[in-house]
């Protein structure tokens, strides 16, 4: 594997239970790259995501992210708020009891933003995510469409380095789906972010990924 590659998975066991979920798996993504992940359902997919942003840590094998090894043999080296990676999740996961200015707000406070850039960081990210007017709503308050930019929001509020998206446009039906791939392709490249997204859409993969894994029960295709 490259050293030069900004994150690199090397030599990842993990095991859920009684199931072995990723064996010797190794991935690198290089700065800047689109990378779609596929595979069934239990192939590992969501796992990956969840090891990279520390949510797991690996039995066995390392994680390393711009150059700083972050996870190794069952042990995270640096935790999740300092990793630099936004997280949007297969269910949103927007916390129902919080405003979206409040979830956004809580974020960038865990992640050692001062009070006063905060609100200035908040409004910035709303508009980017184009809700700028939502952020006193909650989250019952908001169509799907709607949800799925706040989580993206969150996601980018702390001005992530590393993106991860888990088939986050699954339950959208076909015409929003196709406005909110053109809007995160424009948020790629305007933040020059390292992405990995988990998606069973083809035409999603051929409009926004460099490159296109596909996973088999936690291991990846010889090259």
């Amino acid at each position: 594997m490259s050293t030069d590659a900004f994150v690199r998975v090397i030599n990842i066991r993990k095991q859920l239970g009684d199931r072995v979920v990723l064996n010797d798996f190794s991935l690198e993504l290089n700065k800047g790259e689109f990378v779609a992940l596929l595979g069934r359902s239990g192939s590992g997919k969501t796992t990956i995501l969840r090891l990279l942003a520390g949510l797991e840590t690996p039995d066995a094998g390392e994680i390393w992210i711009a150059g700083s090894l972050v996870s190794k043999d069952g042990r995270n080296y640096v935790p999740p708020r300092l990793r630099g990676i936004g997280f949007v999740f297969q269910d949103l996961a927007l916390w129902p009891h919080m405003t979206i200015h409040q979830s956004l707000d809580f974020v960038l406070a865990a992640s050692s933003i001062p009070k006063l850039e905060r609100g200035k960081r908040i409004n910035d990210v709303l508009t980017t995510a184009r809700i700028p007017d939502l952020g006193q709503r909650y989250p019952h308050q908001l169509s799907g469409g709607e949800r799925q930019r706040a989580a993206l929001a969150r996601a980018l509020a702390p001005a992530p380095r590393v993106l991860l998206l888990d088939e986050p446009m699954s339950s959208l039906d076909a015409d929003l789906k196709s406005e909110l791939v053109s809007e995160l392709q424009t948020l790629h490249r305007t933040f020059a972010l390292t992405t990995m997204y988990v998606t069973h859409d083809v035409a999603e993969i051929s409009r926004l990924a460099d490159r296109a894994i596909q996973m088999s029960s936690g291991v990846l295709p010889p090259r």
